[in-house]
């Protein structure tokens, strides 16, 4: 899920001051990316609250990990390329993908009522005649929910309260996806679908249930095949085994000096609930530089809101950068990590950043991160 999800256009636009910057550095002599990694993971670090971060980095083909902190306040122990980390809502780029698959394939159809999916009748997931249909769900524009049950919207409304994972947690202890089913007939479209930005996790959650429907197989199954054939992708997990759960990262929500608990599981977990490492992050990275049939599709603006924003198969494209041009990105956070991803085709450049915490300064931290290696990179060219 976004945590306090925030307009895009107007927490991504650099500085005038690294636009400068990067006019003047041409000259200079650049550093091996190497090193320029590893400094601004450092500088990371050093802001109130962060522990400790993990970088990827795919540029023209060449792929760098940089891991620095300590997972833990006070013990020694940086994560490695085994920690497993909670990506959050970068989980919806990954059931994007698999949607602009099923669409390529002719599962589904973009303008498909997304009733043809759903058992039952549901005559509230309409506005004055007009359905949902499966793009509106793509790009939070179906009026839904951001969550189901509604109470989760409540606890997260304070995000920043100590209580909220405990009672998060608490909403999903057994809510299951014929909860989630039942719920939706409960939900009220209150304004005409594709019109208006409403960051949905609950549209995602839908998502995942058609592709469930029309591949006739459960989602997790579907997520780790495609990406693991597609991709090579194949650690990513919704759910953890027993050996493995040792290596998920510990994590600290908001200033809780206390490490806090992973995020509960979500009906079908295709709006958070997905779990990998770095290396597996850079191999996702690589997909999307390639760029091929499906990756295209997902890419694919499905709503333009102005000329400077579009939203794809959940991807949020950015047309208003000087310095990066045209480029596709995603925000993640859970109570204990937030992460970004940017995706960045003139530089066939690809950045994942991700912390072991989870506040309301973190994503402004991260993007402070992104930028300055975008700039060290531009001045490369």
């Amino acid at each position: 899920m976004v945590v306090r999800h925030r307009l895009w256009l107007s927490c991504l636009v650099v500085s005038a001051a690294l636009l400068a910057a990067g006019c003047t550095a041409e000259k200079a002599p650049t550093k091996d990316l190497a090193t320029d990694i590893d400094e601004v993971a450092a500088t990371l670090i050093e802001q109130p609250l962060l522990h400790s971060t993990s970088i990827g980095v795919v540029y023209r083909g060449q792929a760098f990990i940089r891991h620095r902190g300590d997972m833990e306040a006070g013990k020694p122990g940086p994560p490695t390329d085994a920690t497993l980390y909670e990506i959050g809502s970068l989980s919806k780029t990954l059931a994007g993908t698999l949607m602009a698959n099923a669409v390529l394939e002719h599962k589904v159809g973009l303008d498909d009522d997304v009733r043809m999916y759903l058992q039952g009748d549901y005559p509230n997931l309409q506005y004055k005649g007009e359905p949902l249909r499966v793009r509106n769900l793509l790009s939070h524009t179906s009026g839904l929910p951001n969550m189901l049950p509604a109470r989760a919207n409540t606890v997260l409304a304070d995000f920043t309260d100590h209580r909220t994972p405990g009672q998060l947690n608490a909403v999903y202890a057994r809510y299951g996806q014929a909860d989630f089913l039942r719920d939706l007939h409960t939900v009220e479209i209150a304004g005409m679908p594709g019109k208006e930005y409403a960051y949905s996790s609950a549209g995602t959650e839908l998502v995942a249930h058609i592709l469930e429907v029309v591949y006739k197989r459960d989602y997790e199954t579907l997520l780790r095949d495609f990406m693991g054939d597609s991709a090579g992708m194949t650690g990513v997990r919704l759910r953890l085994s027993d050996a493995e759960a040792p290596r998920l990262a510990v994590g600290y929500h908001s200033d809780n000096p206390m490490p806090t608990t992973p995020m509960p599981q979500l009906p079908w977990g295709a709006s958070g609930n997905v779990k990998a490492t770095v290396p597996e992050m850079v191999k996702y990275l690589k997909f999307q530089l390639a760029a091929g049939p499906v990756v295209a599709e997902s890419h694919r603006a499905l709503v333009k809101f102005d000329p400077e924003f579009s939203v794809g198969y959940f991807w949020n494209i950015v047309s208003s950068d000087a310095l990066k041009g045209v480029y596709y990105a995603h925000h993640g956070g859970v109570p204990r990590s937030q992460c970004y991803i940017y995706i960045v085709p003139k530089y066939d450049l690809g950045i994942f950043v991700i912390t072991n915490q989870s506040g309301d300064d973190t994503a402004h931290a991260m993007e402070a991160a992104i930028d300055t290696l975008v700039e060290r990179i531009a001045a490369r060219e």
